[in-house]
């Protein structure tokens, strides 16, 4: 990809520049407050070349934009200090938060611009060469003797053929497919911009940059030493960037050799993006047909649950037994938890079900076993303004707990397909996507090193009905129960249709139900315990 660009093409002077500059930014800044006005997200990815004036061509744009609705993140290096390897992962490395927390955490509003300097492909390359370096220290020493044995311009092609670096890059190009696709598909446009300069302007940028006082501390000594392999760093990127110009989010080559040259170039592509974007009106009747997709683009185990009220549930009679398991079980798992932080694995315990089910009771008789510096309960309450201006997953990326430990999430984002589907908060267009999204988002998390245990609390609408009356006849507990909740329960068929087509989606090898049953709540409480214990267990002491 990175011949399109002609890098010996002609200069232009200022004259030349600043009409068509005005004229360009005019046009933007007007179609920058009618995205604001319509919801229209746009991030502005800018990766490149060391040198290349990545920051610099956002700082000229971000002095002609309305400041309060456009933002810069800019994506540090990975400290390999502080990045950890967690056991039994397929690929990559982990940290104390997944990849892509910071990219999610930095997104604007939909209306807003976000513009990233450096990205998600940048960590993605960070993550893989460390992740080689700490998971198969072997292999590769071995790819890199064979490295040292080519001449210096060709290894780059012979790295990005390499299985065990493709392999790795194609793990994380499918992260970054998957993210860009969500925001295209909620409202955002993305534009990709990779500012390409020759090895001769490159070397001669950093050089002058190393030895200009007020800006050597931007270049260290490797980063210089760093310019003689452009020719390999050439053939990463362009496969690289070949592998990952996604239809819907394609990359655009900015000739970085002249700063007028490279600033036109992005301000076109930025007019051209959000143009096309106002101009696409969807009818809204195209948002009313939606079913649950037939299947998954993840592996969906054969034996998802299936709820049957008609058999008998079991029970714990005796409030002896139960308080010896329940004693049993919390001890078990304090001690797994204090092991768990040690070796700096997160828990994530996810809590859906009907409502009346046990829910609150379950997640109390948890997280009494252990301290409570440990876990960090989320509650998922209607989405606050801010929330629904994001993307549906945003704000459980941005609700993460830290490595070594427990996040409890009372409801979860499969609300999205339960409540919104069911009340219509969500279009059906949008519900009907969410299955896979949150696959991807659920496979993301385990392949972070996250243990995610997802409960089903189940009731029969028998016994449901039972606690509702116990409820509304108890004036110590009747702020439990709320005229919603009936008529949730006048819902049941829509709801047990939406649970269905949820188990039947989102049942994946990495992130299975489990159903708890809660006609009897000691039993479920204990059910719950013994599955966290056992997870624990099969991760840290295998």
């Amino acid at each position: 990809m990175l011949e399109q660009v002609d890098l010996k093409a002609e200069k232009m002077t200022k004259e030349e520049y600043k009409p068509v500059h005005d004229e360009l930014i005019s046009k933007l800044v007007v179609l920058q407050q009618e995205a604001r006005s319509k919801g229209v997200g746009l991030v502005v990815l800018v990766e490149g070349w060391s040198g290349a004036g990545k920051g610099s061509r956002i700082s000229d744009l971000m002095y002609e934009l309305d400041a309060r609705a456009t933002k810069v993140y800019v994506t540090e290096d990975m400290n390999p200090k502080e990045a950890r390897k967690f056991p039994g992962l397929e690929w990559g490395v982990t940290g104390e938060e997944p990849m892509m927390k910071q990219f999610w955490e930095a997104l604007g509003e939909r209306g807003e611009i976000t513009f990233f300097d450096r990205g998600w492909y940048s960590s993605a390359v960070e993550h893989v060469l460390f992740g080689l370096t700490k998971a198969n220290p072997k292999a590769l020493k071995e790819l890199a003797e064979k490295m040292r044995k080519l001449p210096v311009g060709e290894r780059g092609a012979a790295v990005a053929r390499s299985a065990l670096v493709r392999d790795n890059i194609g793990a994380y190009r499918q992260v970054a497919q998957n993210f860009e696709q969500m925001l295209v598909d909620d409202g955002y446009v993305v534009v990709k911009l990779f500012v390409h300069v020759s090895k001769r302007a490159q070397k001669k940028r950093l050089e002058a940059l190393s030895k200009n006082p007020d800006t050597a501390w931007r270049v260290s000594k490797r980063k210089l030493a760093m310019t003689e392999f452009y020719d390999d760093a050439y053939a990463i990127y362009d496969n690289l960037l070949e592998g990952s110009n996604f239809y819907f989010a394609p990359w655009t080559i900015v000739n970085g050799e002249d700063r007028y040259v490279a600033n036109l170039q992005i301000a076109q592509t930025l007019v051209e993006a959000l143009e096309r974007a106002l101009a696409a009106n969807p009818s809204k009747a195209t948002e009313q047909s939606a079913l649950a997709p037939e299947s998954s683009r993840y592996h969906i185990i054969s034996n998802y649950p299936h709820i049957d009220h008609s058999i008998e549930k079991p029970r714990i009679e005796a409030d002896e037994e139960y308080n010896e398991l329940l004693k049993k079980e919390q001890a078990r798992f304090r001690k797994l938890q204090e092991e768990m932080y040690q070796k700096r694995v997160p828990l994530m315990l996810m809590y859906e079900g009907w409502d009346a089910a046990g829910k609150g009771g379950n997640i109390k008789r948890v997280a009494q076993a252990i301290d409570a510096r440990a876990y960090q309960i989320f509650p998922s309450p209607a989405p606050t303004k801010p929330e629904l201006a994001h993307p549906h997953l945003w704000r459980y990326w941005t609700r993460l707990p830290k490595a070594g430990h427990v996040g409890i999430y009372d409801r979860s984002w499969y609300g999205r397909v339960l409540v919104e589907r069911v009340e219509g908060f969500a279009t059906p267009k949008q519900w009907a996507r969410a299955y896979d999204e949150i696959n991807a988002f659920e496979h993301e998390l385990t392949q972070w090193g996250a243990i995610l245990l997802k409960f089903w609390v189940d009731v029969t609408p028998e016994e449901q009905l039972a606690r509702f009356e116990a409820r509304a006849a108890d004036p110590t507990k009747t702020w439990k129960i709320t005229d919603e909740d009936w008529r949730n329960r006048e819902k049941y068929p829509q709801y047990k249709e939406a649970v269905d087509d949820m188990f039947r989606l989102t049942s994946t090898e990495f992130a299975p139900w489990t159903v708890l049953e809660s006609d009897d709540k000691h039993f479920a409480r204990i059910q719950a315990l013994r599955a966290i214990n056992e997870a624990l267990e099969a991760r840290l002491h295998k």
